[in-house]
């Protein structure tokens, strides 16, 4: 199985220096990963590095409302915005897991619509944090993802403390409720092997989020 193109090179640590994106880039390039994923203050370098390179294949992704969901729809819709406007391809946005335990799910859907709206028809994946939520909260989640239009749900931001990140068993649950809507999977946190990332696969992801990409697309 050719793995690079299912992956989203991430490097969204809170130090994260210019040097380890320029890091991030090249491996991205030489390895012709799908994606990076970066923070938003890296989205304008990030795409005209890969401009200067003439690399027009590799997306630039980056985060909104990240890692806590808890920001303000309009301020997610203003990070959006400008995020697009810097050259981002791609938006992994964190719902508010609060509303959504409260059982807000008008505000959820209505949240998930807006940002949608914001991203200008660019692929808007919803992070819904796994590790946070029952198996019952994690499909109601898909459920209002397919509702409010977004293109995938995302399992995780990775920054859960002491939380496992994507697991299979959250991806084949997750596949289930969505594999008839056209919305799509992208497993993220904790994916550190080829084995691991080549069962998020059977359980029906189609992205992979991984600061481990080198290492599993150069293992056998």
């Amino acid at each position: 199985m050719n793995l690079n193109k299912y992956i989203e090179h991430t490097l969204l640590k809170q130090d994260a220096t210019k040097a380890e994106v320029t890091k991030l880039l090249e491996e991205a390039c030489k390895y012709d990963f799908l994606g990076v994923c970066v923070n938003p203050c890296n989205v304008k370098f990030a795409k005209q590095y890969l401009k200067d390179t003439g690399n027009k294949e590799v997306k630039v992704v980056t985060v909104i409302g990240f890692p806590l969901g808890q920001t303000t729809t309009e301020s997610k819709i203003l990070e959006t915005v400008d995020a697009i406007n810097s050259g981002a391809d791609e938006i992994d946005m964190v719902i508010n897991g609060g509303r959504l335990k409260d059982g807000d799910y008008d505000y959820i859907t209505e949240e998930i619509s807006k940002i949608k709206a914001a991203s200008q028809n660019h692929n808007l994946k919803v992070i819904i944090e796994t590790d946070l939520l029952t198996a019952d909260e994690i499909k109601t989640a898909c459920e209002l993802c397919i509702k409010g239009g977004a293109d995938f749900v995302k399992t995780s931001t990775g920054f859960v403390k002491n939380g496992a990140g994507a697991k299979v068993e959250d991806v084949k649950l997750m596949y289930e409720i969505v594999k008839d809507s056209g919305l799509q999977i992208k497993a993220s946190g904790g994916i550190r092997d080829r084995e691991t990332a080549v069962k998020m696969i059977e359980a029906g992801a189609s992205r992979l989020g991984t600061s481990s990409g080198v290492k599993i697309v150069s293992s056998v």
